[in-house]
């Protein structure tokens, strides 16, 4: 980066949510200005961002970006030949290991990151591990562009960001999975789908503050309704008995058995 200028930071899939997401989170944190952001859309540019560059051509992205933001699905990545002439590739992708990521776009600078739908509400959790080739100052700046969506981890291994796939990278998808199981119940029990819905959603809601608030451990919310042998902890044991601990085991262990095998090469 030339000293005297801001950071330009280039975002190939801006116009997806994500990429928006993350676009957003890096220009109200003052990471970049909008005139320092680059953006690449396939058909129709968006109507947001102003003053920010927008593009067809993911290598003029590239070439005017310091930092280059790889948000598009694994599927697309494949054909996505751009030359990043060694700048700091960080990438969104479930699966692509740093070694196909330093090889394609001709990098030794490259970070697999997994934020979540979350970032649109700067709450993703966001793991993270860095190619051999990175430097303290782009950690700095993976840490500053996803702090800025959330809560940011570097990571010890691959392994561990693609077993967090499932934990973290489903996002929201887990607890509304819970949340329509529970909205589709009190519905079969006669409850209007309104007023099933608000309820539910409120509790979610304040279950997710609470526990950021407090920074408990769960099994210490758990155990404490468990001792207090009330209504709840009779429909917790049912939930055990009918195997839930089971089930979300399975679930984490076929979204980390399916990034490892996005991850291999074809």
């Amino acid at each position: 980066m030339d000293e005297g200028r801001g950071l330009r930071i280039g975002v190939i899939g801006g116009a997806g949510w994500l990429g928006g997401a993350i676009a957003t989170a890096v220009l109200d944190a003052g990471i970049a200005a909008p005139s320092d952001l680059a953006l690449s859309y396939r058909r129709q540019r968006p109507d947001r961002f102003p003053g920010a560059f927008w593009t067809t051509d993911n290598q003029a992205l590239a070439d005017r970006s310091d930092v280059i933001v790889l948000s598009v699905r694994p599927a697309d990545w494949q054909p996505l030949a751009v030359d990043a002439k060694d700048k700091l590739v960080i990438s969104v992708m479930a699966g692509i290991r740093l070694s196909a990521l330093c090889a394609q776009h001709r990098t030794h600078r490259a970070v697999r990151t997994l934020p979540n739908a979350a970032a649109e509400v700067r709450k993703s959790y966001t793991p993270w591990i860095a190619s051999d080739g990175a430097g303290a100052d782009d950690r700095r700046i993976v840490r500053a562009i996803f702090g800025a969506c959330g809560v940011e981890d570097e990571v010890r291994s691959e392994a561990e960001i693609d077993y967090l796939t499932g934990l973290t990278g489903s996002g929201p998808a887990f607890p509304a999975l819970l949340a329509e199981a529970m909205m589709a119940d009190a519905v079969a029990h006669g409850l209007d789908p309104e007023v099933a819905r608000r309820a539910v959603n409120t509790v979610l809601v304040g279950a997710g503050r609470l526990l950021e608030r407090r920074d408990d451990c769960p099994a210490e919310t758990v155990r404490t309704f468990l001792d207090y042998r009330g209504t709840t902890a009779a429909a917790i044991e049912a939930m055990n008995s009918a195997g839930f601990g089971i089930a979300v085991a399975r679930g984490l262990t076929a979204a980390f058995e399916k990034s490892a095998r996005m991850g291999k090469t074809p």
